[in-house]
């Protein structure tokens, strides 16, 4: 696996009577929780990392065999 350049997401935390909720409103699924602000930031982090992960495998499974052309995508800020 190749290192990637840093990427910004969007770290959404809501306050709920047990600690916090928390998304990433980029990337659909990447969610957890944690009793602290602190917690669930460090929850959302490898989250983030094991969605970005099993999509990575998912898609290498279900293109295996194909004659596919992969390159590093690097998008400026909107």
């Amino acid at each position: 696996m190749q290192r990637m350049g840093k990427v910004t997401f969007t770290a959404v935390y809501q306050k709920v009577p047990e600690g916090y909720i928390a998304f990433v409103e980029e990337l659909p699924g990447t969610n957890t929780q944690g009793e602290t602000l602190d917690e669930a930031r460090a929850n959302l982090e490898e989250a983030v990392s094991m969605v970005l992960e099993a999509n990575r495998c998912l898609s290498e499974e279900s293109l295996e065999g194909a004659n596919v052309t992969r390159e590093s995508l690097i998008l400026s800020a909107a």
